[in-house]
């Protein structure tokens, strides 16, 4: 019903706002109220022509009710009215005295009877309706009486010509059913009679094996009964339970057959390989003695076995399944295998002699006693025997893997690449067949279930049987089928191989804290073989083998960090009680230097034939890791402030004790820290020190050393070993050379230039002869770095090259600026005793201006500052190179030219003599300058021409200075 709004702008709904304002109204009211209301609505009743009239000027239905809702005020339509409510109330019955209430109470009576008057109008506006609906339906039940009697009628009129026409063709037809039933009941004993004797040969079958038969059998069947034709026998009820266990039987059979020609055929050759380990004396460590590999026959031959299993298999959908079975006895064969050639092979090799540098002590010291655990008797063996260990392994999981990988490779045959075969057709139909079954499977939720086929499901994939293979179209069905075969034939190969990958790293393991502290040439020994067994494992198995990568590379990490804190500690001893005595060269270490800047054929050498090449002319140096670390403890110039008091004994009042202490006793002081050389060339060694020389030749120009600077060409050597044979480690020894590099420059500066050695080596002062030998020493490390840098990068990912060049290039910068410092060192020492002799210059001076001073002589300040000079230059001549001694004292002659020169200037001569023995000085001083081996100071032809010859001249003259 439509509403229209009021005159106030109100619009409350029609049929719901009278009835609800009514009742609010009602609830306003005292019982005295409700009575007046009843006979107000009495009164209406009696007026029907009044009524009617006044309908007349509302309108249609609901107009009236919109009339007596302008009349009746808003708040008693509201849905929320309460009067319990204090608001409502309030504006409800706004009274204050018994009148106001009265009149209120008129009021509420007065709107009560006008709801009620419209109320009773749109009633009876509606009422004609309601009379008219019910005579509507008086006629049609007049009508369905009517409709009943004319079916009774047309029943009995069909009734009789039944029994007329009909009643003979029923009895023909009767008769023929009848006939009918009489020829499906023989049929139905017929098959009763084939399904017996079905299952009678069925037993037989399968008893005898003959599994191809008994599926043909158990396919027939299946048929029958994913049919109707066996609804309803009884006999027959356990039919579909017999033919399952049928099949179980059948799947138990053809997996056994294919268990044992995968792996147990395949077991005798593991007694065979321990048999011959256990025979021989020692047995190759490479594992590639035997080449485990079937020939052309023996693979037909293989494939020919398999393939009537893998046929069997399919047809049933059970491949996948006991491809997983496969997998998991596979894997266990595997770990099994290893267990066992570990049990037997140990003793043996425990009693096979230790050729290691381990002492019995330290190999047994877990193992005493006959109770000891596997893996104290896997750490008592020495690395041979370990290898030798290893090696039998490897062979027999090599035999297991390619047994397993002819497995994988015949299956993938028969499922994949069997084009032309005679049983070709058979494959393709089985596939069919295994991938319905399969599918059906899948969609009962019913993986496990023995039921192989239906006629439902024949209809999903084309009938395969006589049809040439090239004409087969898989559905969807038989692809996913046929890829469920393939991933569950390759993840079995994958398990095996991951199983063995797992075992042997758990050896690995055991002796994890004994690896790193094995020589170069055993861990390359352990590293090489494992590194051959991942690659033959990874090429059977198609994937990689991350977990023993890992543990190889941790090892190899540990080995290389255990070297590296060795040599740390090693080079740390050798600097602490280094005297900085000159020491002759052996030609084992010219030959170390020679590989640096020789053929690159060194260091492009295979990694792979590191075991037998690892004997280079640089033998392994083994130290003990008793020193703690030294780290580098901030930047090289830092390190290079050297603390006054410190330097203080660095003078040339002990130049006399520059001079070189015998060869021999030099190696006595360093004799606890020098190692003992051995070269190899083809075989032969040649003892240490046997063939020396004075300076280590390098690229033409030959370098003074001390006994630090050849162990640390050493240990240089032994990491470029490293870098060769352990390739994927490069950029692990990188790091670890410019540690060492960071260290030794270090280490020296503060014992040389910082004047360390006085308080650690027991040197009395820091002479120049030490300076010297500290910077030849510096400065071959700084010359090689570029070559040893270009060995060591042959190995480095170019991903790493960048940030580990700009590492190397701060070191190498680092080494530069240190032998700078030795240089300047050099030359402050010369400016000092130049200070020293100009402080007591004024009091020479004052002698020239007495007049009994008469001496033709240089004075002493000349004689004495000339004689330091040329020894200086003596001493530096004999150790550095020419052109270090050139820019030294380049240097020291501008600091004489300049402090000599303006001392005289300040000089007061008062006489002739004084004047006569000033000159004797300067040109004494001058022709010192003249013999010192420095580039010229200028375009004057003079040799180091300076301000000291400006002074002569200023003087006394241009002749004085010619």
């Amino acid at each position: 019903m439509d509403s229209q709004p009021s005159q106030s702008g109100r619009s409350p709904p029609i049929e719901e706002s009278p009835t609800h304002a009514s009742n609010v109204i009602s609830s306003s009211l005292t019982k005295s109220n409700s009575d007046a209301s009843s006979q107000s609505f009495s009164s209406i009743l009696n007026h029907a022509n009044k009524e009617n009239v006044d309908l007349e000027n509302i309108g249609g239905q609901g107009e009236a009710l919109v009339a007596c809702l302008r009349e009746v005020p808003a708040l008693y339509f509201k849905e929320d009215f309460a009067l319990e409510d204090g608001a409502t109330f309030r504006a409800a019955c706004p009274f204050s005295n018994v009148t106001e209430n009265l009149v209120l109470q008129e009021k509420l009576s007065h709107y009560l009877d006008v709801v009620e008057l419209h109320l009773v109008k749109e009633i009876s506006l509606r009422s004609n309706s309601f009379f008219e609906a019910q005579g509507q339906l008086q006629d049609l039940n007049v009508k369905i009486v009517e409709g009943c009697s004319q079916i009774l009628e047309l029943k009995e009129t069909i009734r009789l010509l039944d029994v007329d026409l009909v009643d003979s063709a029923r009895q023909i037809q009767d008769l023929n059913a009848t006939r009918n039933n009489l020829l499906a009941l023989q049929q139905k004993l017929r098959l009763i009679l084939y399904v017996n004797q079905a299952l009678s040969a069925l037993k037989l079958l399968v008893a005898s094996a003959d599994c191809a038969g008994a599926l043909d059998i158990t396919d027939d069947l299946q048929h029958l009964l994913d049919g109707d034709e066996l609804t309803g026998l009884h006999c027959f009820r356990h039919l579909r339970d017999n033919v399952a266990a049928s099949i179980e039987s059948i799947n138990s059979i053809l997996s056994a057959e294919f268990m044992r020609a995968s792996i147990h055929d395949a077991g005798d050759s593991d007694v065979v390989i321990l048999s011959q380990v256990k025979a021989r004396a020692s047995i190759p460590t490479n594992g590639k003695d035997d080449d485990v590999k079937l020939d052309e026959e023996e693979t037909t031959n293989f494939q020919d076995r398999l393939l009537p299993i893998i046929i069997g298999l399919l047809r049933t959908a059970k491949l996948p399944s006991v491809l997983r079975i496969y997998r998991d006895t596979l894997t266990a064969d595997m770990k099994t295998a290893i267990k066992t050639a570990v049990a037997e092979l140990l003793p043996i090799l425990l009693l096979r002699p230790l050729e290691s540098d381990f002492t019995t002590g330290e190999r047994t010291a877990d193992s005493d006693g006959g109770g000891a655990s596997l893996a104290s008797k896997l750490r008592s063996l020495s690395s041979e025997s370990f290898v030798q260990l290893l090696s039998a392994i490897f062979k027999i999981v090599r035999t297991h893997l390619v047994r397993a990988a002819e497995v994988k490779k015949a299956i993938e045959w028969i499922m994949s690449n069997i084009d032309g075969h005679y049983a070709a057709d058979s494959v393709a139909a089985a596939i069919a067949l295994g991938a319905a079954t399969a599918e059906t499977q899948d969609s009962e939720g019913q993986r496990g279930s023995l039921l192989p086929f239906s006629p439902q499901r024949a209809a999903k994939v084309p009938s395969l049987q006589g049809k040439s293979n090239e004409t087969i179209s898989p559905s969807n069905m038989s692809r996913n089928f046929r890829a469920d075969v393939l991933r569950e034939n390759t993840e079995a190969v994958f398990a095996a191989c991951d199983a063995a990958h797992g075992r042997w790293a758990k050896l690995l393991g055991v002796r994890a804290l004994l690896h790193p502290k094995l020589r170069l040439q055993e861990f390359l020994s352990i590293y090489n073989i494992t590194q051959e067994f991942i690659t033959a494992t990874e090429k059977i198995g198609g994937r990689l083998g991350y977990s023993i990568r890992g543990t190889l590379q941790s090892q190899a990490k540990a080995f290389v960090e255990f070297q590296h804190e060795s040599r740390m500690a090693k080079i740390k001893a050798v600097l602490d009680q280094e005297t900085w005595v000159e020491v002759d060269v052996p030609d084992e270490f010219q030959a170390i230097v020679a590989s640096f800047f020789g053929s690159e054929e060194l260091v492009s050498e295979n990694p792979h034939h590191a075991e037998n090449n690892v004997e280079t002319s640089s033998s392994e140096v083994i130290i003990n890791n008793d020193g703690s670390l030294i780290t580098d403890t901030g930047p090289l110039k830092s390190q290079q402030k050297i603390d006054q008091t410190k330097i203080s004994g660095i003078s040339i009042e002990n130049l006399e004790e520059m001079k070189s202490i015998p060869l021999a006793q030099g190696i006595e002081k360093n004799k606890a820290d020098t190692t003992t050389y051995s070269a190899h060339n083809n075989n032969s060694k040649m003892e240490h020190g046997k063939s020396t020389s004075h300076t280590l030749m390098y690229k033409g120009v030959g370098y003074h050393m001390v006994n630090c600077g050849l162990i640390l060409l050493k240990i240089l050597s032994e990491y470029t070993d490293m870098n060769n044979y352990l390739p994927a480690l490069s950029s692990e020894i990188v790091h670890r050379v410019v540690e060492i590099l960071k260290f030794f420059n270090t280490r020296t500066c503060q014992l040389v230039l910082g004047a360390g050695a006085m308080q650690v080596s027991g040197l009395k002062s820091i002479t120049s002869k030490h300076l010297a030998l500290a910077s030849q020493v510096i400065g071959f490390t700084y010359a090689t770095i570029p070559d040893i840098r270009r060995i060591l990068f042959l190995k480095v990912p170019e991903t790493r090259k960048a940030l580990l060049v700009s590492e190397i290039d701060r070191v190498a910068q680092d080494f530069k600026v240190h032998r700078d410092e030795i240089h300047t060192k050099l030359v402050q020492i010369m400016r000092e005793r130049l200070l020293v002799h100009l402080r007591g210059l004024p009091q020479i001076v004052e002698s020239w201006n007495r007049p009994e001073d008469s001496d033709p002589q240089p004075s002493q300040f000349a004689r004495a500052l000339t004689k330091e000079v040329g020894f200086l230059q003596r001493v530096l001549s004999r150790t550095l190179h020419e052109v270090d001694v050139q820019v030294i004292f380049r240097q020291v002659v501008i600091i004489f030219h300049s402090q000599i020169s303006e001392a005289f200037s300040r000089l007061e001569i008062q006489s002739p003599q004084a004047k006569n023995r000033l000159y004797l000085d300067v040109k004494h001083i001058l022709g010192c300058i003249r013999s010192l081996p420095s580039d010229d100071l200028s375009n004057s032809g003079t040799p180091n021409w300076g301000k000291l010859d400006e002074f002569l001249v200023e003087r006394f003259g241009s002749e004085a200075g010619q």
